[in-house]
């Protein structure tokens, strides 16, 4: 468990360690080691973990809402853009699993026993001086982080719904800002009633979800390559052919392409959130994310390629598209009217369930740091609904209503709105990155590694280039898109987005929280603990509270590992 600094967290109310059959008494004992009590029940496979991610990832809507940022640099620039910048992600994945490891005696495997694993992994590994604001602002910048991301894919839902009825009426309706966000809180709403009633399927449905992808993949392919059969460009267009449709530098436009796998392959965290919930979270969650990014580096590879080959060379005609999405005119040239309607279709169906699943993600993450009394209303935000399933209900409509709000933004102008969803790629880059640095800087003596290691000749190496490329993710989706000079239209305004966020979340802690925050609470009672859980809990320091008198609190000691228990007069 992180350190707690001269501060004490109490035993929540001597409640049990679990209810019998939320999990086995491995995945309890190990939550135990962390000091949280098991309450949410655990019925995600380690297939269904690896499916939530890539589930949210959406690999092909997502890349059908970026090509805005990629088809500039021309069809080299999309391609190898997405090759190199996937490959950069990956590393920051395997930087995120030599989480996995014992540390101060406890096999953490990625630490994802706790669903609010950023924050704490922050808080373990960073310095005393640090560690409380620290984990405070990754805790606040994932989890607005996470809730702009179900914004962003929602609001790409509206787009591609209301796309199939431009392209239905041939072009000539256009939907004003009002319907756009009118369908957007339709579908935010449609979210969060599924992920309340069909908490108990959740699990399954991601294998669902999967396969659904895997079929808008396919069929796309297929549908592409065939119908540009008598058209397709050749291997020295795909892969050097460059372009420049902004005013940047040819170099940084090509730069710029690489938002584009940035923006979809983010979401690999959801395994972390998702972790007390995984049945064999120590193998699960590791696996979920290695194999969720290196899927979406491969299949996004393969797919870049396919609608380079297919694309009509005239990048220019594609981005202003009368249908308002350059990949439903990238289907109507290839398969034409009827055939862009059942794909543009399907990609909506597809983009839709991205949202049910980050909506499941994102209100984990904001019920974890409810859990530690984090946030605004924690206490009303922090029960479990036994009878929905065992799932944070009051966080999932949390996140939900808060995405509604914020998504009013689509109403003063798209400007605005990409700001905001920006903060899913800033916001999680920062906190992805934060306790990696944490780690590297200030907790290499803590660090022993687990199962998933390369060794320590890379394993520092990596945990650097992870994060170099995050911060340089950071600054590049600051930047705006057309050029360098642009119009209060075009302007990117995600610089101010994130600066009030980040600013806010730290000035919120010097002004008030640095008086209660003191990192992850313990919330584990041990009357009913079995001896696994017993033991688990003393190889991570903690001292089990019956060897003691009654009364007694738990304290943390200074040292970053779990301290020896107290007794406080």
């Amino acid at each position: 468990m992180s350190v707690q600094n001269e501060t004490t967290s109490p035993v929540d109310d001597r409640a049990p360690a679990y209810e019998p059959g939320l999990a086995s008494d491995d995945d309890a004992a190990v939550l135990a080691g962390l000091g949280y009590k098991q309450e949410l029940r655990r019925n995600f496979s380690m297939i269904e973990v690896f499916g939530i991610a890539f589930s949210i990832m959406g690999l092909l809507p997502s890349i059908a809402s970026t090509l805005t940022y990629s088809i500039p640099a021309g069809p080299a620039g999309m391609v190898w853009g997405w090759f190199l910048a996937s490959g950069l992600i990956f590393i920051v994945g395997l930087a995120m699993v030599f989480f996995s490891g014992t540390i101060d005696g406890a096999d953490l495997a990625s630490a994802m026993p706790t669903s609010g694993g950023l924050y704490w992994w922050t808080h373990f590994f960073s310095s005393p001086a640090t560690r409380n604001p620290l984990s405070f602002l990754v805790g606040y910048s994932n989890t607005l982080g996470l809730v702009c991301g179900l914004c962003s894919i929602d609001y790409g839902f509206s787009l591609m719904f209301l796309s199939v009825i431009v392209i239905a009426r041939d072009g000539a309706w256009t939907p004003t800002n009002g319907v756009i966000y009118g369908t957007f809180v339709a579908c935010v709403l449609c979210h969060g009633i599924l992920a309340s009633v069909m908490s108990k399927i959740m699990g399954k449905l991601q294998t669902v979800f999967v396969a659904m992808n895997f079929i808008l993949i396919a069929a796309t392919i297929i549908a592409l390559l065939v119908g540009a059969r008598n058209r397709r460009n050749d291997a020295h267009f795909i892969f050097a052919q460059t372009g420049n449709l902004t005013t940047w530098p040819i170099g940084w436009t090509f730069m710029l392409s690489w938002l584009s796998p940035i923006w979809t392959i983010g979401a690999f965290d959801s395994c972390v959130h998702m972790s007390e919930e995984a049945a064999n979270a120590t193998r699960a969650v590791p696996f979920g994310i290695l194999l969720s990014a290196g899927s979406c580096w491969l299949f996004g590879f393969i797919l870049v390629v396919v609608i380079a080959a297919c694309i009509n060379p005239d990048f220019g005609a594609v981005l202003d598209s009368p249908f308002g999405q350059p990949m439903a005119q990238i289907y109507y040239d290839a398969v034409g009217k009827q055939g862009t309607l059942g794909l543009m279709s399907l990609l909506f169906i597809v983009q839709f369930l991205m949202g049910i699943s980050l909506l499941v993600a994102a209100s984990r993450q904001a019920w974890a740091f409810s859990r530690d009394g984090a946030l605004p209303f924690s206490s009303f935000f922090r029960p479990i609904s036994r009878k929905f399933g065992y799932i944070p209900l009051r966080a999932v409509w949390g996140c939900v209503f808060l995405a509604s709000i914020l998504g009013l933004l689509s109403l003063i102008a798209p400007a605005a709105a990409q700001a905001l969803f920006s903060l899913a790629v800033s916001g999680n880059n920062l906190a992805w990155g934060i306790p990696i640095f944490a780690r590297v800087a200030w907790g290499q003596k803590k660090f022993k590694p687990g199962p998933f290691y390369t060794g320590d000749r890379f394993s520092v190496p990596i945990a650097w280039t992870a994060i170099i490329f995050l911060t340089f993710g950071i600054l590049l989706c600051m930047f705006p898109v057309g050029g360098p000079n642009p119009t209060p239209q075009t302007m990117n305004y995600t610089v101010v987005i994130n600066s009030a966020v980040w600013g806010g979340a730290l000035a919120y802690y010097y002004i008030d929280a640095r008086k209660w925050f003191t990192g992850p609470k313990i919330t584990l009672a041990t009357d009913d603990l079995t001896d696994a859980q017993r033991e688990a809990i003393r190889d991570d320091g903690i001292m089990i509270e019956d060897e003691f008198e009654a009364g007694g609190d738990v304290r943390r000691d200074e040292s970053g590992a779990a301290g020896n228990k107290e007794i406080l007069g």
